[in-house]
């Protein structure tokens, strides 16, 4: 996990608190959080075992706890994520963002987006909130087909299927075209991909057309013979 694993102090200054969760990350370095045990969690940060119960109340409670850090270094990172001229661009290098954490921290990963106990992370809202401050900014470009919470439920739950697929079965999903191909088909849909956008264009003539024709309003030619070449059917190949 790299620079990501360690948190809090070190040595005589930390508290029980700080090397009980900072044990417990470093162990999710190389395993997943099912397969860590109170004791090796107790031995590392050396601590009695009571001291888990009285400081999270047992070990959900702790590693809930270490997935809301999770989530600090993961939204800290999104945070960071640069601004640019053209929101749906910015979209993608936050996909490409939030992929490349995973694949920093496969098992932190896990236990962030697949909680087991009733006690959720929180930051999952915030989560949310970036993203749909992200994809709002598409809204206002012009560039957004749905609704923005829609679009941002849809692209996060894309993104965390990709990662959790690359991460459990890494010979049939972790190559270097899946990600991409899922984002930008989830970001085309969502932001409107060359087809959609004819068709919306399309849908717009001939809106404008119904409009003047119910106002006695002239068409410009212009619309006319777009309307007209849209909804002409395709021509078959010469070939066929």
């Amino acid at each position: 996990m790299g620079g990501e694993a360690g948190m809090g102090g070190t040595g005589d200054t930390s508290t029980a608190r700080e090397r009980i969760l900072r044990a417990t990350e470093e162990l999710l370095a190389g395993k997943d959080a099912l397969a860590i045990s109170t004791r090796a969690i107790c031995d590392r940060a050396k601590v009695g075992m009571p001291e888990i119960y009285r400081q999270f109340g047992d070990k959900q409670g702790l590693l809930t706890a270490v997935a809301d850090l999770g989530f600090e270094r993961f939204l800290a990172a999104k945070r960071r994520n640069p601004l640019t001229d053209d929101p749906v661009a910015d979209l993608r290098t936050a996909w490409d963002s939030h992929v490349a954490f995973a694949l920093r921290n496969p098992y932190l990963y896990r236990l962030m987006f697949t909680p087991t106990g009733e006690d959720k992370p929180q930051a999952i809202k915030e989560a949310q909130a970036i993203l749909l401050k992200a994809v709002e900014r598409c809204r206002d470009a012009g560039r957004l087909r749905m609704s923005p919470e829609l679009a941002g439920r849809s692209i996060l739950s894309a993104n965390v299927g990709v990662c959790m697929m690359a991460l459990s079965f890494p010979d049939l999903f972790g190559d270097s075209e899946t990600s991409p191909a899922v984002r930008d088909a989830v970001i085309g849909k969502v932001t409107g991909d060359e087809r959609e956008d004819s068709r919306i264009g399309m849908a717009t003539v001939l809106a404008q057309a119904l409009v003047d024709t119910l106002t006695g309003a002239p068409t410009s030619t212009g619309d006319l013979d777009r309307l007209t070449r849209a909804l002409r059917p395709p021509r078959a190949d010469s070939g066929a």
